[in-house]
C-alpha cells in the first residue's frame, strides 16, 4: 500500500498527507545514510517516488477550500500506467495511450519524466506537443515544462538531484544536474528532429497537424515512442496506428478515475455536444461517423442499467465464444445472467489453438453454471462442436456443457415478423448477423431511453453492462465501432470493422450472447427465465 491510510479522492484530506510527509521527512534526515538506498529504490520504482514526494497543481481546488498545490497521490490505473509504460521502455516497444479529457495525464508523464531523469544517469527524454506554447512558457501551468518545473521544485530538496529552476531549466529544457539527464521539448513539425532519446512523448498526438513528419522524425530518434492523446477521428495517424494490432495500448476512461462519477458525466453530457461526449469523453473513435450502429450515449446508459432502473436481476445463464481467425485477432467468451452482461474475457489469437479455445469455452460456462454457449461457426469457429465433445469426455464425472452453433450467415429469423414496424424480417436484414447486430442495438436504444429519458419499459428487453468488468474501457470503445448501411435492394448490412478498424471481438461475443432466443439449440428444450411482464416507469 503506497500510504498507510484510507485516501477519498472525491472528498481528499491533504493536511493528512503532507502531515504523513513531514514525519517520514523527519526521519530520513536524522539518518541522511539511508538516502542513497532510498534513491536506488525509486530508480525502480518512480510511481512509489511520485506518491511520497510529487506535487500537483489544480487552480480548480481553490473554489472548493482547498489548497491548489496538492500531493501528486496516484489513483490506480495511474500507478498501472507507469509500471505497464516502464515494461514497454525496457522492451524498447513503441506505445499509444488513448484517453478521456482530463485524466491528468499531461502531469503524470512530466512527473514520470522529471522522476526517472532524476534517478537515472544520462537519461534523455523527449517531450513533443502540437504547438510550441503547449510545450513551454514561462509562467503557464498548462505548458508541459512548466508542469515540469513545478514539480521539481516541491520536492525536498534532498530529492532534487541539486536542481535549480533558475539555473536548470531554460527554455524547453530541463536539466538534472546529480546525474546528466535531461529533457528536452520540440513542437509541431520539429518534434523528433532534435538529439536521440531514450524515451519520448507525445502529447495529444492525434492532434498534430503533419503526423507523417513527425513519423519519419521519431523513427530515428527513439526505440521508445509514447503516444498519449484523446481521439481525433480514425483519419489520422495516431488513431490508425492505435487500431492497427502491432502496438501495446493503454486506455484511461473516465470510470478509471475515482473522482469522476455518473454525476460528473451527466453534466458533461448537459454542457458539451454529443460528438464532443463521445469522442473526448467515451474514447469513441467513430464519433463523428455516419451511421454508428450503437452510439456510446447509449453504451453508457447501459452500464448498471438494473441498478439505475431498480431491476433484480434472474434469468438464463449463457456464454458466447467468439473464436480468433487472424493473427492479431483476439478470442472473446461473453456471459450473461439474465439482461445483465456479468462476464466477458480476451486472449490473444495469435497462433491460436482451436481446442484450447474450445476448452477454455466449456470450463467458462462450466464455472459460471451457465446451462451453455454459442459460438461463431462460420470460419475457424466450426470446429468448436467437435472439440467440446472431446473434452466433455475429458471431464470425467462432470456434467456435460453443450455448445451451439451461432451463424451469421445464416438465413433470417422468423421471415414473416416485423422487428421493423412496417417491414418484413426477410425485407428488412440482409442476413441473420445483421439481424442479430440489429437487436442488441434496439436492447441498448430502448435501454438509453429508460435511463436517460424516463420512457416506459419492459425489464427484458433492455441490457445492463456490470461496471466491475475488467475490459470494461475496451468494451465501450468496440461496442460503438459497427456502423450500419443498407445495400441495394434496401436491405440492413452490419460493418464491423469500418476502414482502419480491428475486427471487434467483444462485440461479437455480447451481439451472440444475446441473441441466445433466435439461434435454434439442438438439443433438450431449455427453460428461459424471462423477467416479469409488469412495466416499469
Amino acid at each position: 500500500m503506497p500510504i498507510p491510510f484510507a485516501f477519498d479522492f472525491k472528498n481528499p484530506d491533504y493536511a493528512q498527507v503532507f502531515e504523513w510527509r513531514i514525519e517520514r521527512l523527519q526521519r530520513i534526515r536524522q539518518q541522511p545514510d539511508q538516502i542513497p538506498a532510498l534513491k536506488a529504490f525509486y530508480r525502480d520504482n518512480p510511481a512509489q517516488f511520485i506518491i511520497d514526494w510529487g506535487v500537483t497543481y489544480d487552480p480548480r481546488n481553490i473554489e472548493r477550500g482547498l489548497p491548489s498545490y496538492i500531493p501528486f497521490l496516484l489513483f490506480p490505473k495511474q500507478e498501472e500506467w507507469i509500471h505497464w509504460l516502464m515494461d514497454g521502455w525496457r522492451l524498447q516497444k513503441p506505445s499509444i495511450t488513448e484517453k478521456t479529457r482530463d485524466m491528468g495525464m499531461s502531469w503524470l508523464m512530466m512527473g514520470l519524466s522529471c522522476s526517472l531523469g532524476l534517478h537515472n544517469h544520462g537519461l534523455s527524454v523527449g517531450v513533443g506537443s502540437r504547438k510550441e506554447e503547449y510545450v513551454d512558457l514561462i509562467g503557464s501551468p498548462k505548458a508541459l515544462f512548466e508542469k515540469g518545473r513545478m514539480f521539481l521544485s516541491g520536492l525536498p530538496p534532498e530529492f532534487r538531484g541539486g536542481w535549480i529552476r533558475e539555473k536548470h531549466s531554460p527554455f524547453k529544457r530541463i536539466i538534472l544536474p546529480e546525474t546528466g539527464s535531461v529533457i528536452t521539448g520540440e513542437a509541431g513539425d520539429g518534434i523528433g528532429r532534435g538529439d536521440r532519446a531514450s524515451l519520448y512523448f507525445v502529447d495529444e498526438a492525434a492532434f498534430l497537424e503533419r503526423p507523417h513528419l513527425v513519423d519519419a522524425s521519431l523513427s530515428a530518434t527513439t526505440n521508445s515512442r509514447n503516444d498519449i492523446s484523446t481521439p481525433n477521428g480514425m483519419s489520422n495517424s495516431f488513431a490508425q496506428r492505435r487500431h492497427s494490432g502491432k502496438i501495446r495500448v493503454f486506455t484511461f476512461h473516465w470510470r478509471d478515475d475515482p473522482r469522476k462519477d455518473d454525476m460528473w458525466y451527466n453534466k458533461q453530457l448537459d454542457e458539451l455536444d454529443a460528438v464532443t461526449v463521445a469522442q473526448e469523453i467515451d474514447i469513441d473513435y467513430a464519433a463523428s461517423v455516419e451511421g454508428v450502429l450503437i452510439p456510446s450515449a447509449w453504451v453508457q446508459s447501459a452500464i448498471d442499467a438494473h441498478k439505475k432502473l431498480g431491476i433484480d436481476i434472474s434469468g438464463s445463464k449463457v456464454m458466447a465464444l467468439d473464436v480468433a481467425d487472424e493473427g492479431i485477432d483476439k478470442n472473446s467468451i461473453a456471459g450473461r445472467h439474465g439482461v445483465l452482461l456479468n462476464y466477458l474475457e480476451t486472449w490473444s489469437g495469435k497462433d491460436s489453438d482451436i481446442f484450447a479455445t474450445s476448452k477454455k469455452a466449456v470450463e467458462a460456462t462450466a464455472d459460471s453454471q451457465s446451462e451453455y454457449f454459442l459460438y461463431d461457426a462460420d470460419g475457424l469457429g466450426a470446429g468448436v462442436k467437435g472439440d467440446a465433445r472431446v473434452v466433455n469426455e475429458q471431464r470425467l464425472g462432470l456434467p456435460d456443457v453443450d455448445a451451439h452453433p451461432f451463424r451469421g450467415s445464416a438465413g433470417i429469423y422468423k421471415p414473416e415478423r416485423e422487428d421493423i414496424v412496417g417491414k418484413k424480417n426477410s425485407d428488412a436484414f440482409d442476413n441473420f448477423k445483421a439481424q442479430a447486430g440489429w437487436a442488441l442495438r434496439k436492447r441498448f436504444l430502448l435501454t438509453h431511453r429508460a435511463v436517460a429519458e424516463g420512457m416506459d419499459f419492459e425489464p427484458s428487453d433492455i441490457i445492463s453492462i456490470d461496471s466491475t468488468l475488467e475490459e470494461l474501457s475496451t468494451l465501450t470503445t468496440e461496442l460503438s465501432q459497427p456502423t450500419y448501411s443498407k445495400n441495394n435492394a434496401g436491405k440492413i448490412l452490419i460493418n464491423k470493422k469500418p476502414k482502419g478498424t480491428p475486427s471487434p471481438n467483444r462485440f461479437d461475443a455480447v451481439m451472440m450472447v444475446f441473441a441466445d432466443n433466435m439461434v435454434e439449440k439442438k438439443s433438450n428444450k431449455r427453460h428461459r427465465a424471462t423477467a416479469g411482464k409488469r412495466t416499469y416507469r
